[in-house]
């Protein structure tokens, strides 16, 4: 699993996580995409072995050309070379339609010359052999029971060390997985199970095919010596439990909640779940958890046999994924807080509604204590980032936990009414497709009639947060309050924000709540009150990200 999601486990637990706006964003992407060229679908037939490392993978994929003239089908594809330990995988043949075709495999791109330059929406089919060792992208070794295993580990761009593909978010593609292994192996992938057949040979040929399409990171493969439950179904779908033999009846136990709740909230708060099941599985290729379609991924030590909290929220977490990062997914990695920012925030949004408010608050306080620490260590850092080059800075704290606050933040400055309807605008839109920050922001500004640039441009494309001092004053005379804030951020950026008030009155169990628009760097409100306040809470609903030093009642005024 990625560096961060094993980083991401303690987190989640505590959790419970404007004219210059088109240059912005018209960056341009270091993965060379290929508009013309959608890959329908892909089958791997692939042979596992426990007398060698290697697979041996006969690959065939069903392209689409968008457009004329294309005389090249690029995949990703690594090779074998010294520089990975002599790993990785070496083609044997490229064909279609029964015909040889010349390709090239070099610098991890395996570069197919058509027979002849394609036609628009010319539909063609492509069979690819090859073998390797993995370098990445799938693991083969033992797991904690000391049995040998095989589990895919994709993320963000490994796919390529033993996939065949476009290795690329922008990209989404149906998937089958037929794989040949030894027989005391069982077989988990994406979507649905269509086959298993004991072969003469002492192996299992297992077919699974996935139906809906999604990009590369998320095709999965597991093979061990599992344990399978069949739960429960949710809207006609089967929830399954895969662990291995040994942690049979804690993990059926730690897996049996709270998945079906969880499908539950998102499908009625976001829109309909996109896939054909849902399967918890236990591996050794990830830390914390793997988000894949329909079939995710969870840490060799993710069962306790305890229903640990800390587990509990991983969980959440990664059925999160299936609606934002899954179905709805970032064109580009620069835009990858459209899965990790809304599957952290979306967990928090399932912990408010099924264990109450103060798990909420109290993991909107843990994200904002963490996005303080990152800040303090890492002050140029913005959460979208400009044409990523380093895969391995793809996110951070900030894209989990800021992205989270975003949201959040988002949602008060729209209204929740607002806010959930955008949510399932942009759901049904871009569900099992694509979609930018850009797109969301769109849709955001359409439900609530309000211009969102500011809003957008200082909390993603810039850093830091927002910081205040103040205090306040009660001018008897007038019968109004006098409210002072300042803006402290040391590198002279200004953020637009509105921010509310709780005032509180001695005796009184109800707050007057205000709300005023945050512009200048010295801001002065009056606010009129029908008696002298005991005290004023400054963000009483904890809507903003900020750091703040607002001080009690002053000498007031006569």
């Amino acid at each position: 699993m990625r560096t961060l999601k094993n980083r991401i486990l303690v987190p989640i637990c505590l959790l419970i996580a404007i004219s210059n706006y088109a240059k912005v964003i018209a960056f341009t992407d270091n993965y060379p995409k290929n508009p013309k060229i959608d890959a329908i679908n892909y089958a791997f037939k692939i042979e596992l072995s426990d007398k060698t490392d290697e697979i041996v993978c006969d690959l065939t994929i069903d392209v689409r050309f968008l457009g004329a003239d294309v005389k090249n089908l690029r995949l990703d594809l690594a090779n074998a070379s010294k520089e990975l330990d002599n790993k990785g995988m070496v083609v044997s043949h490229v064909s279609s339609n029964g015909e040889a075709l010349s390709y090239s495999h070099e610098n991890d791109v395996l570069n197919i010359r058509l027979p002849s330059p394609s036609s628009i929406n010319q539909l063609s089919k492509f069979n690819i052999v090859y073998k390797g060792v993995p370098y990445s992208g799938l693991k083969i070794g033992k797991n904690k029971h000391g049995d040998r295993t095989f589990f895919s580990d994709n993320w963000p761009n490994k796919a390529r060390n033993w996939l065949a593909t476009i290795d690329h978010p922008y990209d989404k593609a149906m998937c089958e997985f037929i794989v040949t292994a030894p027989n005391h192996y069982q077989v988990v992938s994406n979507g649905l199970k269509i086959e298993e057949t004991n072969l003469s040979n002492g192996k299992r040929l297992t077919h699974w095919k996935q139906s809906v399409p999604i990009a590369s990171w998320l095709f999965v493969l597991g093979a061990a010596d599992f344990a399978v439950q069949y739960v429960d179904t949710f809207d006609g779908k089967s929830i399954q439990t895969w662990v291995y033999r040994q942690d049979r009846d804690a993990g059926f136990y730690d897996f049996a909640e709270p998945t079906k709740k969880v499908l539950e909230f998102y499908s009625n708060y976001i829109g309909p779940f996109s896939y054909e099941k849902l399967a918890n599985i236990q591996s050794n290729s990830v830390g914390g958890g793997m988000e894949a379609a329909s079939a995710i991924l969870y840490g060799d030590n993710s069962v306790t046999g305890d229903r640990s909290i800390r587990w509990r929220n991983v969980v959440i977490h990664e059925i999160a994924h299936q609606w934002f990062g899954n179905a709805v997914t970032e064109y580009d990695w620069d835009d990858v807080w459209l899965s990790e920012g809304f599957a952290t925030y979306f967990t928090l949004l399932f912990i408010e509604h099924e264990y109450g408010r103060d798990a909420f608050l109290k993991g909107l306080k843990s994200s904002q204590e963490m996005v303080n620490s990152f800040h303090e260590k890492n002050p140029k850092y913005r959460i979208i980032h400009d044409n990523l080059k380093n895969m391995k800075n793809v996110t951070s704290l900030q894209t989990y936990q800021k992205g989270s606050w975003i949201l959040h933040m988002l949602r008060g400055v729209v209204g929740t009414e607002n806010f959930w309807k955008g949510i399932q605008i942009y759901y049904q839109k871009y569900k099992d497709s694509n979609a930018t920050t850009n797109d969301f922001k769109r849709i955001m500004e359409e439900v609530s009639s309000q211009n969102l640039t500011a809003f957008f441009q200082q909390w993603l494309y810039k850093p830091g947060a927002l910081e205040l001092s103040g205090n306040w004053k009660y001018n008897h005379k007038e019968g109004e309050v006098l409210i002072f804030l300042t803006q402290e951020q040391g590198d002279d950026s200004l953020f637009e924000m509105p921010i509310e008030f709780g005032i509180n009155f001695k005796g009184e169990k109800n707050q007057q709540i205000e709300r005023v628009q945050l512009n200048e760097k010295s801001n002065v409100f009056k606010i009129k009150v029908k008696k002298e306040p005991e005290n004023i809470i400054l963000d009483p609903n904890s809507w903003v990200l900020m750091k703040t030093e607002f001080k009690e009642n002053i000498s007031s005024l006569p």
